[in-house]
């Protein structure tokens, strides 16, 4: 299985630190590189990759910053050469952390437990998830949601009959839901596609109400319309 992958770091050395391991990694492929954060935002905005590797401490913007602001986050491996991030790096369901300087059995160890979660990924799905509310967890079933709305550090999940509340980001939720069949449509909201009654440039209408399209997620409505079938 073949993993598409881009870097970003504001340390040249690091980056052809990460260029010389992936070279060696035969089912990884490094397309791009970036030293500067919103140049490698600009590209995920444009093409999916399946792999971010990402440092955390940069100037203007924070690795952790950067993951929060992709409508739709790949699967992310920090590096760093700041052990104190790890937890927070983890809060963000990271896949794997990297202490810099790493070595290359400790790079393509990482590389094959990202091989391993995109082997998952596209086996069938399981049709639900928990999600923490309070001191509990609830059933979520992911064919009943209809939109994610977030409100600072909580998400509502919108469902028919009811709706569930919980205290993560809307990057966090979505990398733990099939990333085909919903996606971020606005910076506090995203969608179902297959329950999606009405598009437009500026809002999508799902069960009754009329949801905005944020100016920066264009590409997002295009990715939909490509998945629904028009006449």
């Amino acid at each position: 299985m073949n993993l598409t992958a881009i870097a970003i770091d504001d340390e040249p050395d690091a980056l052809e630190l990460i260029r010389m391991h992936a070279a060696k990694v035969p089912f990884l492929t490094l397309e791009k590189t970036f030293t500067n954060a919103f140049s490698g935002i600009g590209y995920l905005q444009t093409k999916r990759v399946d792999l971010l590797f990402l440092d955390i401490k940069m100037p203007d913007i924070s690795g952790i910053e950067l993951v929060n602001s992709l409508p739709v986050a790949p699967m992310v491996i920090f590096t760093t050469a700041y052990s104190q991030y790890a937890v927070e790096g983890f809060e963000l369901r990271a896949l794997d952390y990297l202490l810099k300087p790493f070595s290359l059995a400790r790079f393509t160890l990482a590389c094959n437990r990202a091989a391993e979660s995109k082997s998952l990924r596209n086996t069938d799905p399981v049709p639900y998830l928990f999600v923490k509310t309070g001191y509990a967890e609830e059933k979520v079933m992911l064919g009943d949601i209809l939109y994610l709305e977030a409100d600072g550090n909580y998400i509502t999940i919108v469902l028919p009959q009811r709706q569930v509340l919980t205290r993560q980001s809307v990057t966090e939720l979505l990398t733990a839901l099939p990333a085909n069949r919903f996606v971020r449509i606005h910076r506090s909201y995203a969608v179902a596609i297959d329950k999606i009654e009405k598009i437009s440039r500026q809002e999508i209408v799902v069960a009754g109400k009329n949801i905005p399209v944020g100016s920066s997620y264009e590409t997002q409505l295009a990715e939909i319309r490509s998945r629904l079938n028009f006449v």
